[in-house]
């Protein structure tokens, strides 16, 4: 879980008040984090709080200004409210263009930028900054491969500013901590950022780059920023802040959430318009700070229901207050609309949650039980006990995978398409994007790392899978299947025709076979497991390319049965 420190000094400056640590740490569960640890030897202005944040889903929180504003909403009752942010038709007017080239589609396609001004920084704001830009860009944006974010100072820019791409030896320049200019290829080489961070661009014929109308390199993102243009230091007034990255409404959210942050803290925001010389999912040009979040509606009986108590639309109303949403009444409905710097909804229950918390955790009264029921297993869960000691028995070791998994894993290595997949819609990491459609991906992904242990290896896993069904509650279908897989150098397809007759005749099942077509096996030596004529599973010999797709150079057989069907 992301860990942040807060300057003291300025964190109850924002926050509006003073609070003991009794007090804080009290407090702190409303932003879903604890206190770690509150050194108060020395200055107030030196003195370093430590929090913990437990939820990932809320980027929002990582600084110091993002906590402050969460509990003061909390406690005031009142949404932040800031004028700066465009929409969807209505552009704010913007004084600062960037163009971003075509040359960039290919390699990292997005920007997202906007102007700071007022105030000089402060050096707690400086390293606030600071540490938003890195937990962002680590925990947030997949260590910057899908967000990365600099900082220049707007006095030496000259404006329009270009983001284009050129081969790597087409320019150089001074990179951040280094007085030498360096082309391109050799900041990856040589440079301490260009080693770190160099992978992103691997494989790529042109690299990045951000430069001023009279050419001055600003950056070379995600790798470096110059060492004019982009070393900020306190005093500073004026500040261009960009993200670049190749997730759009990932950049949209981060520069929304660094901007209120700025803004919490006493700076101008100014927008600035970015035009793409191709298309995108907000449009060939944007004007950022953008406002996209989506309104999200609940039913109060709904709420009611799940939080064990009755709450009133109007109370709903006040305690999404708390939490920084304004929202609207429509009889025992409310919509809310997520602020600018949040996109953590993708379900009513998601709402649910933050009315539970703005209400007050502790305002719940707690209740003994009033019925007792005697609990037993359900009839699936009884028969998937019975093929996973069935299957032990037959020499396989039972695993236990995550349910999510990346759509590289899941479809691509497996030669699959991506109709009828449950994707989540914007998950944290690429490498957990997908619920799981198959138990096999699983299995390979440990086969792939095991080929220095003994063989033969025989394993197994009875879990859920999950896909799109149209007919089903909510649009998606759940089902508990049951795969395995066997490896050694003699694996073949009597091996799993035997395995599922040892496996059908102990679980008390007549079936049959019939011919299948599954782009994961090799053809013809692959089957479909047929109960009273309807098709439960599949088993077979793994097709050389999945194999290989894997870096398996073993033989390998495997299968899936669907254990739900067995009960119908």
């Amino acid at each position: 879980m992301p860990k942040i420190d807060v300057n003291e000094e300025l964190f109850f400056e924002l926050l509006g008040e003073k609070l003991d640590a009794a007090a804080l740490e009290a407090l702190l569960p409303v932003a879903k984090a604890e206190l770690d640890g509150w050194d108060q030897s020395g200055p107030a202005a030196d003195r370093v709080i430590k929090i913990e944040l437990n939820d990932t889903n809320r980027p929002d929180l990582w600084s110091t200004a993002g906590l402050a504003r969460q509990l003061r909403s909390w406690k005031r009752g009142v949404a932040p409210s800031y004028d700066f942010f465009s929409t969807e038709g209505a552009p704010k007017p913007a004084g600062f263009a960037i163009r971003v080239d075509r040359s960039v589609e290919a390699v990292r396609p997005f920007l997202a930028a906007f102007v700071v001004s007022g105030k000089a920084i402060v050096d707690a704001m400086l390293r606030d900054v600071i540490q938003t830009q890195e937990k962002l860009c680590w925990n947030f944006g997949r260590k910057r491969r899908s967000v990365s974010m600099g900082l220049y100072r707007i006095d030496l820019i000259k404006w329009p500013v270009r983001y284009h791409a050129v081969r790597p030896d087409a320019a150089s320049f001074a990179p951040l901590a280094m007085d030498e200019p360096m082309d391109l290829a050799r900041i990856l080489k040589e440079h301490p950022k260009g080693k770190e961070f160099g992978f992103i661009l691997d494989g790529c014929a042109v690299y990045p780059l951000l430069s001023g109308a009279d050419d001055r390199i600003l950056s070379f993102p995600p790798i470096i920023n110059s060492n004019d243009l982009g070393a900020v230091q306190v005093g500073d007034h004026d500040l261009l802040v960009e993200f670049t990255g190749s997730d759009i409404l990932a950049l949209a959210l981060s520069a929304n959430i660094v901007a209120c942050d700025f803004a919490d803290s006493g700076y101008a925001i100014k927008p600035v318009r970015v035009d793409y010389d191709f298309d995108t999912p907000l449009g060939r040009s944007v004007v950022f700070p953008y406002y996209f979040q989506v309104p999200a509606t609940v039913d109060a009986g709904r709420v009611s229901k799940l939080l064990g108590d009755s709450i009133s639309p109007e109370l709903m109303q006040a305690s999404l207050l708390r939490m920084g949403m304004v929202s609207e009444l429509h009889g025992q409905y409310v919509r809310a609309m997520p602020p600018p710097y949040r996109n953590d909804f993708l379900h009513a229950v998601d709402l649910v949650e933050d009315v539970m918390i703005g209400r007050g955790m502790d305002s719940f009264l707690p209740q003994r039980p009033h019925d007792f029921t005697i609990g037993r297993l359900t009839p699936i869960e009884q028969l998937s006990r019975q093929a996973k000691d069935l299957f032990v028995g037959l020499g396989y070791q039972e695993m236990i995978y995550n349910y999510l998994g990346s759509r590289k894993d899941y479809l691509q290595r497996m030669n699959l398409g991506e109709e009828g997949v449950v994707r989540i819609s914007n998950p944290m990491t690429e490498n957990y994007e997908i619920v799981r459609p198959s138990i096999l991906p699983c299995l390979l992904q440990s086969e792939a790392v095991s080929s220095k242990a003994p063989y033969p290896h025989r394993i197994f896993e009875a879990g859920k899978v999950a896909f799109l069904d149209g007919k089903a509650n909510y649009g998606t279908l759940t089902r508990q299947r049951l795969g395995f897989l066997s490896a050694h150098p003699a694996a073949d397809f009597n091996e799993a025709a035997s395995l599922m007759s040892a496996a059908l005749y102990f679980l008390g099942h007549d079936y049959a076979v019939a011919e299948a077509d599954d782009p994961r096996f090799i053809a013809g030596r692959q089957a479909t497991l047929l109960l009273r004529g309807q098709p439960v599973g599949i088993f077979g010999e793994l097709h050389p390319a999945v194999l290989a797709n894997w870096g398996i150079t073993m033989p390998t057989v495997g299968g899936e049965i669907d254990l739900d069907a067995f009960l119908a």
